[in-house]
């Protein structure tokens, strides 16, 4: 029974860390993503964050309209809105062609911001979609758990 008990806890130990191994499709993805993210949301750069789109772009946010104008119009309105925005990844996952961020988004510098969590796909090494829910951060927590 000792040997079967070992046996099994060596497997998942095993298993456990072959997951945790990205692809190297998988990192090329993350690393993808996240250009994309940081040319869309800290750059405010509709231009350099197209390279990372594919022919078409579907969103899900239903606050953001659909394709590459809309995400066009939505970098637009946080230039003219909230030119200092910055959105801090704290965690990036990836399996196979999707790719998994948390994020600290500040719009405005002094506020306390949102704790997002964006799903993007993406075909060929390129974003064609995605989704994000999106909680704000509050002063004061029920834990002392941070939610990053």
């Amino acid at each position: 029974m000792k040997r079967l008990v070992l046996g099994v806890l060596g497997f998942l130990a095993v298993a456990g860390a072959a997951q945790a191994q990205e692809t190297p499709k998988e990192q090329a993805n993350k690393a993808a993503v996240m250009a994309f993210y940081d040319a869309a949301l800290n750059k405010l750069d509709y231009d350099e964050a197209a390279k990372y789109l594919g022919p078409e772009y579907k969103q899900h946010n239903p606050t953001a309209a659909d394709g590459k104008d809309g995400l066009k119009a939505f970098i637009a309105y946080l230039k003219a809105n909230f030119p200092q925005t910055h959105s801090r990844i704290t965690q990036a996952f990836a399996d196979g062609d999707y790719v998994i961020l948390r994020v600290h988004a500040v719009r405005t510098p002094g506020t306390l911001g949102n704790a997002i969590v964006d799903i993007f796909r993406l075909q060929d090494g390129k974003v064609v979609e995605h989704w994000d829910s999106v909680q704000p951060v509050p002063e004061k927590a029920a834990n002392d758990n941070t939610m990053f």
